[in-house]
């Protein structure tokens, strides 16, 4: 008995220091407003599909949140919280515009849902208030963060290892950058116009 004992937490311990999880955290600086951060795809690597749905108000006219991170293959629910009709639609998915969908026009508290299995940046737009954007960014792993305010970031649970880390922001070209990852990490980022 206290063999098996010994055995099942020497497995433990093993499993422990084989499943180490790390930080990258840093700084987007050179514009103004949050940005996406993500670890881009892991070659070889499949995630779960996350269970959680993750929900996109209208609410006074604008989409809420205005920039909303997902995994790939997530479904989000989209509700319309006003007192008008809402239309939701997008041009393209990370530019490709045969991923361009319209989920219709719909009345206040009712809710439509979309999977979004293509990787990219989509544009929300409505076709009753074009005044209205939003964006949603479909990232490839699970291992992202929206930067606060100020553009800061921290993407916790990342396994050691060597990535490449991106920087999403409304109206810049992604940037890209090499990470190494082994205990906590720190890349900073520095976007223009």
């Amino acid at each position: 008995m206290q063999r098996n004992l010994l055995q099942v937490a020497f497995l433990g311990a093993v499993l422990s220091l084989m499943a180490h999880a790390s930080t990258i955290s840093g700084k987007v600086a050179g514009v103004p407003g949050v940005s996406v951060i993500y670890v881009e795809a892991i070659a070889g690597k499949t995630f779960p599909v996350p269970a959680e749905q993750p929900v996109v108000a209208q609410r006074h006219l604008m989409f809420q949140p205005h920039i909303l991170p997902v995994q790939q293959g997530s479904t989000v629910e989209f509700l319309n919280s006003d007192s008008v009709a809402h239309n939701v639609f997008w041009p393209s998915v990370g530019g490709n515009k045969k991923l361009a969908h319209n989920l219709g026009t719909w009345p206040q508290n009712e809710k439509r849902a979309f999977k979004f299995d293509a990787v990219g940046a989509v544009p929300l737009l409505c076709n009753v208030h074009p005044e209205m954007n939003g964006y949603i960014v479909v990232v490839p792993t699970p291992y992202f963060a929206l930067t606060s305010e100020s553009g800061e970031y921290k993407i916790e649970n990342v396994p050691d290892g060597s990535y490449s880390l991106a920087a999403w922001h409304e109206g810049i070209k992604n940037q890209s950058k090499h990470v190494d990852v082994a205990g906590d990490a720190k890349a900073d980022f520095t976007l223009s116009r």
